[in-house]
């Protein structure tokens, strides 16, 4: 019986650099890294500003995104934190709505009397009580410091990419994201306590 031919390799999954590199040339490839970074852009949005703005920023990210190609560093071969930073640029262009819709999230009705014992009703509650308290926390931050929290909170970024997305140092990234839990901590604790 002979011996069965040697397998390839599987071919490698091209890096968003290397994606971007390619678009240069055929533009039509840039979809690809639409196509795998869109829907965590549009939710880390939609968490910040809403559903009716994330269609709407999202896409301005990657047009954006994608109008810039050609200043992208190609030594990065991952191009979330990039993303991401034009889509927190984005945001902060609409950063009074972002407080705003906080503010209107803290005024919301709370609820307090529960006379269910189904636990998933008491963990409903108690994040409907929540939610207000934490509304208010968040309009409260200054909007470098918000930023920093939610792409931590919501894209799971690490500081160097935090860093790398909005052109800051690391340490700078630290000190907003130990303020900004501390000052949450304290307005939700003065929130209970009132």
């Amino acid at each position: 019986m002979p011996a069965p031919p040697p397998q390839s390799a599987p071919p490698t999954a091209e890096t968003d650099a290397q994606l971007i590199e390619v678009s240069l040339r055929r533009p039509e490839r840039f979809g690809a890294l639409f196509d795998r970074h869109h829907e965590a852009i549009h939710r880390y949005v939609h968490l910040r500003l809403g559903e009716s703005a994330a269609d709407d920023i999202a896409a301005e990210t990657f047009l954006r995104a994608f109008r810039g190609r050609a200043r992208y560093d190609l030594s990065r071969p991952d191009a979330r934190a990039w993303l991401y930073g034009i889509a927190s640029d984005l945001v902060d262009g609409h950063r009074r709505a972002e407080a705003r819709r906080y503010r209107a999230l803290a005024r919301s009705a709370e609820v307090t009397h529960v006379v269910s014992h189904d636990e998933r009703v008491v963990q409903r509650v108690a994040a409907a009580i929540m939610q207000p308290r934490l509304a208010a926390g968040l309009a409260a931050l200054s909007p470098g410091d918000r930023t920093v929290l939610l792409l931590v909170a919501c894209a799971q970024l690490t500081y160097e990419e935090i860093a790398e997305a909005l052109g800051v140092p690391r340490g700078t990234v630290g000190s907003r994201l130990n303020r900004a839990r501390r000052k949450l901590r304290t307005s939700i604790t003065i929130e209970e306590s009132s």
